[in-house]
Parts: structure tokens; C-alpha cells; sequence
């Protein structure tokens, strides 16, 4: 959510960012706000008058008592009560002004960074860099589900039978390996000093608010039933919702933090649920790495964070590459995302395993998450990274760690976490 001072200042400005996501049906939402803000500023000056007024009214009320002018000082009374009534109103009013104007402000994007490629959806992300030779054996590899079958590490049939289409059961070693790779993670950005953590995986609807736009609640998040609680898509929801309210001390920043959890996402959309693999799933584990700091500091942390992810996936002898996220791709919050993708030696391409944004000060603007230093109180930014997301990561693992007798080669920095273990061969 942006400032109103902003809209206030430069409504050109706000609007050309609109275009430059390809909103245009937004664009009358900034001047519906200009005019909405102007009325509130209007009425808070009427108010300030009605008030000045009646404080008068109200010591000549009392000069008149003391002189025993009844009548005259009963007449004042009158008027006071006349300015109360007109005031209620004004209160009402001004309710209702500021909840649409909250509405409306909601809905309006963040401003993207000026570096952002303009473009209409993901089609003109660009890519930025190649980590690793993407490399392509002279053996085929088979689809990631049928690799996992094979090794006795997948029963989709079953998950469907008791959770529907989108579920999966990992067992044996394969399993094993996911676990791996997360705890893995875990102990990365820990030894990068980021504090681990563990958070709620249900949220309150206004810590959903303060995180997300409304098109992406909607398409993501499953609502507990009668309850007001919503199941995380990742934990950067609960993480950031931590701070809601919260004055931070400056010599506290910047709060660097790695958390696990379990994610849940509706996956509505073009997408759809695949039906055999595991690419796209209703539920996958995760460890995520989120920055509070200073709003200057903001786009050092976003170039160490995406890095961090790809040094991950190098460790694990994944070739990746980063792509830029265009204007058009952006949820609304965000001042700049780039993607970090895998690549698929099956496919011969690459594919998404995490992303990287900053978000400015917008979640922090909605959540009053602020810092108090010598120059006074201020709002953060707030920044979010995949470490890595798994199955997702764990289909990148497979193929490029595949063996042409059908076997998964273990990379060193997970062979601790699996007893030593050097394969995963067919038993």
C-alpha cells in the first residue's frame, strides 16, 4: 500500500505506475482516492472550526452563568448542542470516507523500482544470469514421478483416495531426501546468520491483509470454516505478521530470519493441479529466509538473498539461472521479484524453484510496522526469499542427480543428513 501523501503530491506519477502494470482499470481508483482524501482533509479542518467554536460557546456559557444571565447562557447551551450534532455527523461521515478510502488504497499497486523490465505477464520476465552448465546426458530421464515410483518413494493413488487430486504420499528414501534437503536449508541460512524459526502455520484475516493483495487471497489461501484463521501458502505470511504493530529499536535492524513450515495454496488458475506429478501441488513444505531493515538497505539485502538461493541449489549440483520479474508479473506489493530457476535435464529447460522480492515499505504501511531511531519513528521495508520449496526442489534434485542405471546420486552436503548414504538405488 502506498502513502496517500503520494496520490496527494503526484497523482501522474501513481498512474503511470498503473499503466506500467498494465492496470488501466485501476486508474480512476487514483483520483476516486485524490478526491476522498481531499474531502477528509476538508472535513477534519470543518471539524477542527466546529470545535473551536464550541470551546468559545462554552466559556461564554460560562461568563454568562456566573453573571446570572440564565436565560442568554441557556440559548449558548443550544448552540453547543447544535455543533455536537453536526459533529456526530461529521464522525459518521468520515467513517465511512476512510473505509473507502482504506479500500481503494488497498487495491492500488506498490511502486516498482525503475530498474523493473516493463511487460505485460511472465512471457517478457528476462533472464539476468547462468549458474552452472545445464547439461543434458546421453541417457534419458524419466518424468520425476516416475522416478520416485520406481525407487518405491511416491504413492500419489493412495493421497488421492484419502485428500483428493494434489496430495502425495513421499516414503523410504525418497522421502528421506526431501527431509534432507530442508534440514539441509535450515542449517545454511543459519550458518549465513539468519535466526531459525518455527511459526504458526494458521494467520488471522488482518495478517492476511497486511501481506497480500486481495486477487492473491483468493486464489491462494483456504479459510478454516467458521473460524478467523487461514491455513499460510508460505511463512512469510506469519513471519511478517509478527511485527504487526510493533516499534522496532534501529540498532535492532536489520532482523534476519529463516523459518520452515508446511505451505497450503488453492492453486486456482491457469495452472491447475498437475495430475500425476508434483510440480504443482495443494501442499509442499518450505524454508523461506525474510529481512525487516532499513528502507535504504532494502535492494543490498535483495541482491544477498537471491544469491543465497542460488548458492543453495549450486551446493546440490543444480545449474540455475535468475530471472527478472517484468511489471506486468509483479503482485501489486512488490517493488521488484526475480525468480530463481532449476534446470530440467528431462525437459531441456528451466523451471521456477524460488523467488525473491522486496516490498518497500507496503506491508509494513498496512501491518504499522515501524523502527524508532534519533530522527524519530519510521516505517521498514520488509523482504521475502524461497530457500527452497519442496517437492519442487526435490524434482530439480532428482533429475540432475539421475543415473543412467536408475539410480539418484546423493550430493555431499546432504550425505550427513541421509546416514551417510552415498544412492538411492532400486531395492
Amino acid at each position: 500500500m502506498i502513502d496517500i501523501k503520494l496520490i496527494r503530491e503526484n497523482k501522474d506519477l501513481v498512474k503511470e505506475n498503473i499503466k506500467k502494470k498494465f492496470q488501466d482499470k485501476k486508474l480512476p481508483l487514483v483520483d476516486e482516492a485524490y478526491e476522498l482524501d481531499l474531502k477528509l482533509r476538508e472535513n477534519q479542518q470543518l471539524g477542527d472550526n466546529l470545535r473551536k467554536n464550541r470551546n468559545d460557546i462554552s466559556k461564554e456559557i460560562g461568563t454568562l452563568m456566573g453573571n446570572k444571565q440564565i436565560e442568554q447562557a441557556n440559548q449558548k447551551k443550544e448552540d453547543v448542542k447544535k455543533i455536537n450534532n453536526q459533529l456526530l455527523a461529521l464522525d459518521d461521515e468520515n467513517v465511512k470516507l476512510s473505509n473507502k478510502l482504506k479500500e481503494i488504497m488497498l487495491i492500488i499497486p506498490n511502486i516498482i523500482d525503475e530498474s523493473v523490465p516493463i511487460g505485460e505477464d511472465d512471457s517478457k520476465n528476462v533472464e539476468i544470469e547462468r549458474f552452472g552448465e545445464p547439461i543434458v546426458p546421453k541417457f534419458e530421464i524419466p518424468y520425476h514421478a516416475d522416478i520416485c515410483e520406481k525407487l518405491s518413494g511416491l504413492d500419489k493413488d493412495s493421497a488421492g483416495r484419502v485428500s483428493g487430486n494434489g496430495f502425495y504420499y513421499l516414503t523410504g528414501d525418497i522421502a528421506r531426501l526431501h527431509s534432507a534437503m530442508l534440514s539441509y536449508a535450515r542449517d545454511f541460512m543459519i550458518n549465513k546468520g539468519f535466526t531459525y524459526c518455527l511459526p504458526p502455520f494458521m494467520i488471522h484475516s488482518d495478517i492476511v491483509n497486511g501481506v497480500m493483495s486481495f486477487e492473491e487471497m483468493d486464489a491462494m489461501m483456504y479459510k478454516i470454516e467458521g473460524e478467523d484463521l487461514y491455513l499460510i501458502g508460505t511463512s512469510e505470511h506469519s513471519m511478517i505478521g509478527r511485527f504487526k504493530n510493533q516499534i522496532i529499536k534501529e540498532e535492532q535492524l536489520p532482523i534476519a530470519l529463516t523459518s520452515y513450515s508446511p505451505c497450503f495454496r488453492k492453486e486456482v488458475g491457469a495452472h491447475g493441479i498437475e495430475e500425476r506429478g508434483l510440480y504443482r501441488v495443494h501442499q509442499f513444505e518450505k524454508q523461506e529466509m525474510i529481512v525487516i531493515c532499513k528502507l535504504e538497505d532494502a535492494m543490498d539485502w535483495y541482491n544477498k538473498m537471491w544469491s543465497y538461493t542460488v548458492e543453495f541449489f549450486r551446493s546440490l549440483d543444480v545449474p540455475v539461472r535468475t530471472l527478472e520479474c517484468c511489471s506486468g508479473d509483479l503482485a501489486d506489493l512488490k517493488v521488484k521479484s526475480c525468480d530463481v530457476e532449476a534446470w530440467s535435464p528431462r525437459q531441456q529447460k528451466y523451471f521456477e524453484v524460488g523467488s525473491c522480492s522486496t516490498l518497500g515499505d507496503a506491508q509494513a504501511r498496512r501491518l504499522q510496522i515501524r523502527a524508532k531511531g534519533d530522527d524519530g519513528t519510521h516505517l521498514v521495508a520488509t523482504l521475502n526469499n524461497t530457500v527452497v520449496a519442496s517437492p519442487r526442489g526435490l524434482i530439480a534434485l532428482l533429475e540432475n542427480n539421475y543415473e543412467e542405471d536408475g539410480s539418484i546420486k546423493i550430493p555431499k552436503v546432504l550425505r550427513p543428513y541421509m546416514g551417510g548414504k552415498e544412492k538411492i538405488e532400486k531395492k
